[in-house]
């Protein structure tokens, strides 16, 4: 693909969300969630439930997804030529679970500002490496609140796999969309967007990859320590610490430069919190 059609770019400026967009075929698709699922059996100290950010920063075969020209492209359409990634997530439900995402904003404990309350130069990608349906507990969002913060609060409830259990109250469910995907296939959201996302109630495993964000140069910490990877064009602002792209898997570089990120994302994600947990 080469960017988003000027329709789709108006429905995710207009709604806070986008989907489907076809990016690989479910044959890539599978080849790449055997990838992942391999990396899971042989580093499973580096891959578990608790260990899930920013795995692209130490296995190669996720910075190339990061790096895709099929995703970056349609990210470039939404906040422009310059591109960095700020980070990525693995979210996995695994079969019958109870694990679910509780209605949020990303942009709330992200410590990032572009300048204005909706920013259009920030983006997250979810791609989807199995089927994603209603059942299995796709990501579910309320089209139109991406235009200001909602106030949350920490629950820190036990199947609710965000950090702090974060939760928008009196949300009204009655408009919210299911973003069903297929194999391949992604949906965009904006980071002011309220969303959420159900247990997985099917046999199989629910598998995603969030980039989360991809964003422009306007974009700036407020908060911590962060590390991003540039994508493409200008370089992001100064005060980021740059990162590169893995060479070879589980590198003693990587792997120290993963830890780095994941000890600045968390102590952002976790400001103020009351404690904290392990992911």
């Amino acid at each position: 693909m080469s960017g988003l059609s000027a329709e789709q770019v108006a429905h995710y400026h207009e709604h806070g969300w986008l989907a489907p967009v076809d990016v690989m075929g479910e044959s890539e698709a599978a080849a790449v969630l055997g990838l992942l699922e391999a990396a899971e059996q042989q580093h499973p100290d580096d891959l578990h439930a608790e260990h899930r950010n920013n795995a692209h920063l130490a296995f190669p075969f996720l910075a190339e997804l990061a790096l895709d020209d099929r995703i970056v492209d349609a990210a470039e359409s939404i906040v422009g030529p310059d591109i960095s990634l700020w980070s990525t997530v693995l979210f996995i439900k695994e079969p019958g679970s109870d694990g679910f995402v509780s209605w949020h904003q990303d942009a709330f404990y992200m410590g990032l500002d572009s300048g204005d309350a909706a920013p259009r130069s920030m983006v997250t990608a979810w791609l989807a490496l199995s089927e994603s349906t209603r059942q299995s507990g796709c990501v579910s969002v309320l089209p139109g609140t991406h235009t200001g913060r909602a106030e949350h609060h920490d629950t820190f409830a036990e199947h609710n796999i965000l950090t702090r259990g974060q939760t928008v109250s009196d949300v009204d469910e009655s408009s919210a969309v299911d973003l069903m995907l297929r194999p391949g296939q992604m949906s965009f959201h904006h980071p002011w967007l309220i969303h959420g996302s159900r247990p997985n109630r099917t046999a199989n495993r629910r598998v995603g990859i969030a980039f989360q964000s991809y964003m422009g140069p306007g974009v700036r910490p407020v908060s911590g320590e962060h590390h991003v990877l540039p994508i493409r064009g200008a370089a992001p602002d100064e005060r980021f610490t740059v990162v590169e792209a893995p060479t070879a898997e589980l590198t003693p570089s990587a792997v120290a430069t993963r830890a780095s990120a994941n000890a600045a994302l968390s102590a952002v994600l976790y400001d103020g919190a009351s404690r904290r947990r392990n992911f």
